[in-house]
């Protein structure tokens, strides 16, 4: 059995995360809820994929940015074309790319900066261990 992965992090932005993670990068709303034991949240993934992200906010505390620029979420896009998709749609939703803190991110890659502060890689390669 493959466990399905979900990243949870907290936000003050809601709003602009779900425009930049749904619009820019094209995931979906995989789901939603409100004041869940004071907590707002909303999950976005691929439907047919063993991961998701989980953006919550919880009433009455601040959620504060990213810690680093090495903080990071970086998506493998081994086809250029797809890729090429990718980043154009993030560059058409608004978002500039940025340099990566990690120079070896900029070889193959193109890195956005998500409203919280935190990088995201789209990747022109396969992940390999």
């Amino acid at each position: 059995m493959i466990p399905i992965l979900r990243v949870a992090r907290p936000t003050d932005r809601m709003a602009e995360l779900i425009a930049f993670y749904r619009d820019g990068l094209g995931l979906t709303v995989l789901g939603d809820f409100r004041d869940h034991d004071g907590f707002d949240g909303v999950m976005l993934g691929h439907p047919n994929a063993p991961w998701h992200l989980e953006f919550t906010s919880e009433k009455g505390t601040s959620a504060g940015n990213a810690p680093s620029p090495e903080h990071l979420l970086t998506l493998y896009l081994p086809d250029r074309a797809a890729w090429q998709a990718a980043k154009d749609r993030m560059t058409e939703a608004g978002h500039a790319p940025v340099r990566s803190h990690n120079p070896y991110w900029d070889r193959r890659g193109v890195t956005f900066r998500d409203p919280d502060g935190y990088h995201v890689v789209l990747q022109n390669a396969d992940w390999t261990t």
